[in-house]
């Protein structure tokens, strides 16, 4: 049956909203929930990758739960493209070469767990407070593979040193200290360890953990040094010098974000436990840690406006 007048001006009609879509950067206007916050963390991440685009839009589609664990989705929209963000660890995909979301997601978490087995550092494209570290604990790394004298296994001490220097360096950064502890000198790795051990695993009932953390991280400079010195190193020993420090480096990085990772936390506003946390390399001399409530949007960061 031929369309009548009006179907024929009321497909004119819908063809003419079609043509004028709401400009990407008037969308967030009318979104019901933000999550500040998190939205300008992506949005950093997507500059930061695709650094020819600026973002007009970032908006979270999903949350997906797979074995314990949360792969947030994000609609991500640039004066060029538009893009899949998906977290845990954060990687980005165009619309135009990934259009599915399940294929997506699919893809990703595949990705993520093979990156995982692989046992690398922090992933690069992510700022972090302990980057210096990791690059050190990479160098070392590359340094074992490629070595067959015994003094290539002693370059592996030599670098393993510097990284847990680099690491004192990190946390003594974003440790408060009392005025009256006396501070060792840089190079004293062992007298730093029981300073901020002290500070971190205070009281008494972090007494057995405090001397664990203690013990290892003096044992393993003990090692490192040891490695540095031994004209008769092997590969054997190289490899459990790396071992060793990647222990100690992984002990103070969830030491320092225990508060963190626990979630024990409440938001001091409205006393939810739906606290995140956020990166921003703007904050300080080499980035920091904040957090923000999911429930009334408070945030713990320097330039935040409460609600």
């Amino acid at each position: 049956m031929a369309n009548s007048k009006g179907d024929t001006e009321c497909e004119a009609d819908v063809d003419d909203v079609h043509s004028h879509p709401i400009p990407s950067e008037e969308v967030s206007r009318y979104g019901a929930v933000r999550d500040p916050d998190s939205e300008r963390e992506i949005a950093d991440y997507v500059e930061s990758q695709a650094r020819d685009e600026v973002v007009q839009h970032v908006e979270l589609i999903r949350t997906d739960y797979v074995i314990g664990e949360a792969f947030e989705v994000w609609d991500v929209t640039t004066d060029k493209g538009r893009w899949w963000v998906l977290t845990n660890m954060t990687n980005l995909y165009s619309q135009q070469h990934f259009p599915s979301l399940d294929y997506t997601l699919s893809f990703h978490i595949g990705l993520m767990m093979r990156l995982r087995s692989r046992h690398e550092g922090a992933d690069a494209s992510d700022p972090h407070p302990f980057d210096e570290v990791f690059r050190r604990q990479e160098q070392a790394k590359d340094r074992h593979d490629r070595a067959i004298e015994a003094e290539d296994y002693q370059s592996v001490g030599m670098q393993l040193r510097e990284c847990l220097l680099s690491l004192i360096g990190a946390v003594r950064r974003r440790v408060p200290l009392s005025p009256n502890v006396e501070r060792p000198q840089d190079a004293n790795f062992t007298a730093w360890v029981e300073v901020l051990m002290n500070a971190l695993c205070s009281g008494n009932r972090n007494e057995r953990l405090r001397s664990y953390l203690k013990n290892t991280a003096k044992e393993t400079w003990q090692l490192v040094n040891w490695l540095t010195h031994n004209r008769n190193a092997t590969e054997a020993t190289s490899l459990i010098a790396i071992y060793a420090c990647d222990t100690v480096v992984g002990h103070f990085v969830q030491i320092l974000e225990r508060d963190r990772m626990d979630k024990t936390g409440s938001c001091p506003v409205c006393k939810s436990r739906n606290i995140r946390t956020h990166f921003d390399i703007a904050i300080g001399p080499d980035g920091d840690y904040y957090t923000s409530c999911g429930i009334c949007n408070w945030s713990s960061h320097p330039g935040a406006d409460q609600p």
